[in-house]
């Protein structure tokens, strides 16, 4: 039963380190990459499609994404999506080819982009200890049934506060990988 709970909580925190993980691929540094296109949908005949399943999108030099679409027609419909986006970028057009350049970050924008590289690690640290109460509560309520000793209890408390430690630990470290890279010029 113990381990059936720890498992459940160390599967649950490794969802919300892999969800920051996402969340920070979508945080803009000063570099091109794919990812930042992400979370961005295009009317694509009448649905809302994501745009990788559209066109094919790629990094044309350190500060340059290239985005084919694979209709014609769709070029107008994803600069579109592009400008409603709140990533701020403006595309320029050449024929079928949607240019997305990359303005060089001010030292504003990597501050705000680090506060909110900093929000989404205290959201995922909140999932976590979220996570840890769950898994403690249901250890108590093993206790309360008497199905467990209260050294068991004892003892899953301290893996499961172990295992919490780990994956804040985890979330600290890429935070700081994170903003790292937005700092650097």
């Amino acid at each position: 039963m113990i381990n059936e709970i720890k498992a459940d909580a160390e599967s649950r925190m490794k969802k919300s380190v892999e969800s920051l993980v996402v969340a920070f691929a979508k945080i803009r540094t000063g570099r091109a990459h794919p990812s930042l296109l992400d979370g961005l949908t295009v009317s694509y005949y009448g649905s809302d499609t994501p745009l990788s399943q559209v066109a094919n999108i790629s990094v044309e030099d350190g500060r340059t994404l290239s985005i084919t679409p694979w209709e014609k027609n769709l070029v107008t419909d994803i600069e579109k999506a592009i400008m409603k986006s709140d990533l701020g970028l403006n595309p320029s057009t050449a024929g079928a080819v949607i240019r997305l350049p990359l303005p060089p970050l001010t030292e504003e924008t990597r501050k705000g982009f680090i506060r909110h590289a900093r929000q989404e690690a205290e959201h995922a640290r909140v999932a976590v200890r979220n996570i840890r109460r769950d898994a403690l509560g249901d250890v108590k309520d093993l206790l309360k049934e008497k199905e467990i000793s209260e050294d068991d209890d004892h003892r899953a408390q301290d893996d499961i506060q172990k295992l919490t430690d780990k994956y804040v630990a985890e979330i600290d470290k890429l935070l700081q990988g994170k903003e790292e890279d937005l700092l650097e010029i």
